[in-house]
């Protein structure tokens, strides 16, 4: 159950760890209803991309929330292990819940931590993903950059994002469903205003082409943009630069 914050008092940040604390105990439950259960399917699709081997491996999910992607992995490679990292430790602990009741304990560690300065060697991971997190990231350059850093040489960067929809015929009704059912039904549901900041926080982020082109600034070669659900979201991938190494 989500908390509310106490009348008077600052309230958190929007995009911050302090701000999905608010919203951690109602957040798995409010990504399917808002979603129609499309969200599990973008996962899956980045998985997917990151082409781990079969045996072994080792991944980064940052951004990773009540866990939903680095169990995704686990259990789709029983034989990569997964660190999850996030700044909201409320949303850390619902998500340390599900992994335990998953029995997946042994290969997925979930810490508390920033995209922007990780604290991990250069090329520790064979694959580095990012799901509905990086337009919360205040520099996205450096946490582009960090991911870039830490993934090893040929292995594959994730980054799924949302977007306005904005491909076929039915992308108005779906921009009605982002910009107006999203933000009222999250806040009916939740108790707490936050959700308003889903909306405005989407709305804000760069065309798919723009975010393309940061990505490679950073010391990424896109390998693929992909549209998924008449934009409502999409799907980078991408490895590190050579030229950048």
């Amino acid at each position: 159950m989500s908390e509310a914050v106490p009348e008077g008092a600052p309230r958190p940040n929007p995009g911050s760890g302090e701000m999905f604390d608010q919203i951690a105990g109602r957040y798995d439950f409010l990504n399917r209803l808002m979603s129609m259960g499309i969200d599990q399917s973008w996962r899956r699709k980045t998985v997917a991309a990151l082409e781990l081997p079969e045996e072994g491996g080792f991944v980064l999910d940052l951004a990773t929330g009540t866990a939903d992607l680095a169990m995704m992995i686990a259990k789709l490679y029983p034989s990569v292990k997964v660190i999850g990292s996030d700044p909201s430790t409320r949303m850390l602990a619902v998500g340390i819940d599900k992994v335990e009741r998953d029995g997946l304990s042994e290969r997925v560690a979930l810490e508390e931590g920033d995209a922007q300065a990780l604290p991990y060697d250069d090329d520790s991971f064979d694959g580095c993903c990012i799901a509905f997190g990086i337009r919360n990231v205040p520099d996205r350059d450096a946490a582009l950059r960090e991911m870039a850093r830490v993934t090893k040489p040929g292995g594959r960067v994730a980054v799924l994002e949302l977007g306005e929809p904005n491909v076929g015929w039915l992308s108005p009704f779906a921009r009605f469903h982002v910009r107006k059912v999203v933000p009222r039904l999250g806040g009916m549901l939740s108790g707490v205003k936050e959700y308003k900041y889903l909306q405005e926080s989407i709305a804000a982020f760069p065309p798919a082409e723009q975010f393309a082109e940061q990505m490679s600034a950073a010391g990424l070669e896109v390998l693929e943009v992909k549209p998924l659900t008449f934009g409502a979201c999409s799907l980078f991938v991408a490895t590190p630069a050579e030229a950048s190494r």
